[in-house]
């Protein structure tokens, strides 16, 4: 019998606004070896295609858009839904009240505008190693 002694890829999905800055960031992430299972342009897309996905990816970034004012809701709805995949929120808004808001809802981790795929694979590795 033989055994496969690859790494397995680790798997994320993205949820955004087609931002430019993540979209360098998927692809300098993928050339680090993370694979991106889709990309997405708002939470209510990643439910309806995660219920399309035999295997669900390790972890999602989700850039915030705060002009939807469901987004919060909409995260947690993603949270209780799919309690196994490792939430990476996005955004450019450093506040202790939107921080203490997504730690309430389960987000594992917040990275704020300027992180680099540096910075995302540190996160993810923490999430999903430990």
């Amino acid at each position: 019998m033989e055994t496969d002694t690859h790494p397995q890829k680790m798997t994320l999905g993205f949820i955004n606004d087609k931002s430019p800055i993540l979209d360098r960031i998927c692809n300098d992430l993928n050339a680090l070896g993370i694979e991106a299972l889709f990309r997405l342009e708002n939470v209510q897309d990643g439910l309806n295609y995660l219920l399309t996905l035999k295997i669900l990816p390790k972890a999602c970034i989700i850039d915030l858009d705060f002009y939807d004012k469901n987004v919060l809701a909409q995260l947690q709805l993603l949270r209780t839904q799919y309690p196994t995949i490792q939430l990476i929120a996005h955004s450019d808004i450093d506040d202790k009240k939107v921080g203490k808001n997504l730690l309430d809802i389960g987000v594992s981790s917040y990275l704020l505008a300027g992180s680099d795929a540096d910075d995302f694979k540190l996160a993810i590795d923490i999430l999903v190693n430990g």
